[in-house]
């Protein structure tokens, strides 16, 4: 009979360890289960928040657009003057590129002229002791 009774209480000892991990394990699970919550509330607001931010920028996108279509384009002329203007930069480049890494003339002295000397500062009317010139007028 002592040998049923020392393994009864061995038996209830390890069922109230058992219990007390449960209740433990049942503790951290509800932890766990109360940041979830919380984070999932968090995303929900930064998600509000991120489709807020979205829908204004695709507002403004819009009006910005809306805008751009009601102006005119730009007078042909200066379209062509535009192009031939980048096409003259692109024909540079590589003249640049070899003066910028030091293996060529500077591009605007061409290959037999010496370096152009700096131009001196115009003089004006003050320094001649005359009155200034009258500003040209705009046709209205």
């Amino acid at each position: 009979m002592s040998a049923s009774l020392s393994e009864e209480t061995e038996l209830i000892e390890k069922h109230e360890e058992i219990l007390g991990k449960r209740a433990e394990l049942l503790e951290q699970m509800e932890s766990c289960r109360e940041q979830l919550k919380i984070q999932r509330k968090q995303q929900l607001k930064e998600c509000e928040a991120a489709r807020l931010r979205n829908t204004t920028l695709l507002q403004d996108l819009q009006k910005t657009e809306d805008r751009l279509r009601g102006r005119q384009l730009p007078h042909p002329n200066l379209l062509a003057l535009e192009t031939r203007y980048w096409a003259s930069v692109e024909e540079s480049i590589p003249a640049w590129e070899r003066f910028l890494l030091g293996k060529g003339p500077h591009p605007a002295h061409g290959p037999g002229q010496p370096p152009r000397r700096a131009k001196q500062k115009a003089s004006t009317a003050k320094d001649q002791g005359l009155p200034p010139r009258p500003k040209p007028r705009t046709a209205r």
